[in-house]
């Protein structure tokens, strides 16, 4: 049999994607998460002629970044005090109000889940749907989303994730979040019925006994060790019954002594069968996190023309401003995949990964590194400067993969860096992706958890032991050779010795205890069981003018065309005050494309824009009242497109200042 044209395979895939994207009832405009729309009435010949045709208060100084939903005719959106708000579509005039709770209340806040006349989302983890026309609670449906995941569900504090989940079928399939402590719930991936809101299934992304990765953690980690789970996008190929999830990092994010080995699923794409929640692939993109890379950002469904074959491929964008590209079915990289030597950790107790996979197409979209040489030249003030590049010379400083550890080592893109939620949007039937990524530099140091007296018990030999482990084993890989007594040792810890700094923030009996545990260390034998604990603690790298230390651009979007891994165009999005072309400061944007040859986006500076797919080009912009964060929603009704975004950001993330008066604005053309 001859075999179809490749021409007319991809004519046929672009139909499909035309058909599937014509509204926008689901969260990313529709199951795969493409954030793309096939409207075409507004298109680049016209959309400078854009105007607003209504906008909508959120009625309180509550920051949003909803991602609105249309369906039954009607906007819904998230408004006065965290109550569902639905609008008509046409007018943006208020239908009903359905209040969640007090304004502390945790609501599914970036967006809902509609399937077949309901809206389905999750209030301080609880499950529940109200009637899409009326407001309505549905009585009988829901769920405690902090049940059935091998924990006493009164230790949970929290499980339920900001961001919607994804419907397939009768199915409403849900990550989580699971907070950033030790000892925090397991990010399981599970499945509800849409009509009853009882559980259908459950992936456990870290595994139990007998599961596919339970040796890639200690033995019955699942117990205690929480994350590894999904709390961004995910993403639905319905003609295949495959559900794509990224994961986040284990917990604790930046410590790992009670977690050793490659801690499957986290940091993963995994490929499960919608159905059943059965795995039928994964890719691990960091082994044994220890640095935050979760991959937050949906996964990207696109088909490409490669080496003479059609190929249906996921993408995905992570926080270390990569581009990862498989085929849909197999998980096969469609470009070779390296395992490349990182540096060792220097830590009690941890044991960092050797290797991590670096994909060798296509190009990163962000910085992976930051040296004294990049600091932001706006930093005028030259004391500052100069604190800024002591800094950087002093800190461990060896790429995206160095180890966090007792003294500051520096994080590039950064931990909140390279592409987040909502940051990636696709033409799926012409193998285009497009990623917006910021990068911002953080400087990350690990300090023991708790108060020393807490953790400090035993012989004054052991309580040395735990001190030495606190404040000199990162210079002082083995126990100092040379016979001293003990007044020698006090002198050293308190004045320093040659290139050891003073240690004066010890006490006397602190000291004591260091210096009886150099003099007797048998008496001090390794511990055993659960190593000691420790936090970070880190701040992104901002300068007193509120800007990143490292010089523009700090937020970039990216054009890749995955045909041949290619990077099309790149351009700094947005502006930063009065500084033109450098993109904003610490977005958490995301663009919608369309088949009119355009791509929106808002951004912190207040800016709505209009960008060319081809060029990258500004092709429009309007201001709005406040700040933007997520992403707009593209629909159409009686016969008109309407662009409607969500301008109720915070001013300034890093140093919030003013109220926010927030509100829904929807741009048209005129009649």
């Amino acid at each position: 049999m001859k075999k179809p044209a490749l021409s007319l395979i991809l004519v046929a895939a672009a139909l499909r994607a035309q058909s599937s994207h014509l509204t926008w009832s689901d969260y990313g405009g529709a199951p795969d998460s493409a954030q793309y729309s096939a409207l075409t009435r507004i298109n680049r010949s016209n959309v400078s002629k854009l105007r607003v045709a209504w906008t909508y208060s959120t009625g309180d100084t509550n920051k949003y970044f909803f991602n609105p939903l249309m369906a039954e005719g009607l906007v819904y959106v998230l408004a006065k005090n965290n109550s569902i708000v639905a609008l008509d579509a046409a007018t943006g005039k208020e239908v009903w109000v359905h209040p969640t709770g007090p304004n502390n209340t945790l609501i599914t806040n970036r967006g809902l889940n509609y399937k077949d006349g309901r809206l389905i989302f999750a209030v301080n983890n609880q499950l529940q749907a109200i009637d899409a026309k009326t407001g309505k609670l549905i009585a009988g449906f829901g769920a405690d989303l902090r049940e059935g995941l091998g924990r006493d569900p009164k230790t949970i504090p929290l499980v339920q994730s900001t961001t919607p989940g994804k419907i397939f079928e009768n199915l409403l399939i849900l990550g989580s979040a699971t907070n950033q402590e030790y000892d925090s719930a397991p990010g399981d991936i599970r499945a509800y019925d849409t009509r009853t809101g009882k559980l259908a299934w459950s992936f456990h992304t870290v595994p139990h006994p007998g599961e596919y990765g339970y040796d890639s953690w200690p033995k019955d980690a699942w117990k205690t060790v929480g994350g590894a789970n999904a709390w961004g996008e995910l993403t639905v190929d319905e003609k295949r019954g495959i559900v794509f999830v990224p994961t986040g990092s284990p917990k604790y994010n930046f410590y790992g002594a009670d977690r050793l080995g490659a801690n499957l699923f986290g940091d993963c794409l995994i490929a499960l069968d919608a159905r059943t929640g059965k795995r039928l692939w994964h890719f691990q993109m960091v082994h044994h996190d220890i640095w935050d890379y979760d991959n937050a950002t949906a996964p990207k469904l696109l088909t490409i023309k490669h080496d003479g074959r059609v190929i249906d491929v996921v993408a995905q964008a992570g926080k270390m401003g990569f581009l990862w590209v498989f085929e849909r079915e197999t998980g096969k990289p469609v470009w070779p995949i390296e395992e490349r030597p990182v540096p060792a950790s220097d830590m009690p107790g941890e044991k960092a990964w050797p290797t991590q996979p670096f994909p060798t197409v296509p190009p990163p979209f962000a910085r992976q590194k930051f040296t004294a040489d990049d600091l932001n030249p706006y930093i005028t003030d030259p004391a500052e400067r100069s604190r800024f590049r002591d800094a950087m010379l002093s800190a461990r400083n060896e790429g995206l993969y160095t180890p966090p550890g007792l003294r500051n080592t520096v994080q590039m893109p950064g931990n909140n860096g390279g592409a987040n939620w909502a940051n990636a949007a696709v033409e799926g039937d012409k193998g285009l992706i497009y990623v917006v990524s910021k990068d911002l530099p953080s400087m990350l140091k690990l300090e023991p958890d708790g108060t020393k007296a807490a953790a400090l018990t035993g012989s004054p030999e052991e309580q040395g032991q735990f001190l030495f482990n606190q404040n000199c084993v990162k210079c002082h890989q083995t126990l100092p050779g040379a016979k001293r007594n003990r007044e020698a040792i006090r002198n050293a810890i308190r004045t320093g010795n040659q290139t050891m700094p003073a240690f004066k923030d010890l006490t006397d009996n602190e000291v004591n205890q260091v210096a009886s545990y150099l003099l007797n260390p048998s008496r001090a034998p390794a511990k055993t069981g659960q190593p000691d604990r420790y936090k970070s603690s880190f701040g992104f790298m901002i300068a007193s003018n509120g800007l990143s230390a490292i010089k523009p651009p700090w937020t970039s979007l990216t054009a890749y065309d995955l045909n041949d891994g290619s990077i099309r165009w790149k351009i700094a999005l947005g502006d930063a005050g009065d500084l033109r072309g450098t993109g904003t400061h610490y977005p958490k944007v995301g663009p919608v494309v369309t088949a009119g040859g355009i791509i929106f986006t808002g951004t912190r500076d207040r800016k709505v824009r209009a960008i060319d797919t081809d060029t990258g080009s500004i092709i429009w912009e309007a201001e709005v009242s406040q700040p933007m964060e997520g992403m707009p929603a593209i629909y159409e009704m009686n016969g008109k497109q309407y662009v409607v975004f969500c301008a109720s950001g915070p001013n300034n993330p890093s140093k919030p200042t003013g109220t926010i008066h927030g509100e829904y604005v929807a741009f048209a053309l005129p009649d």
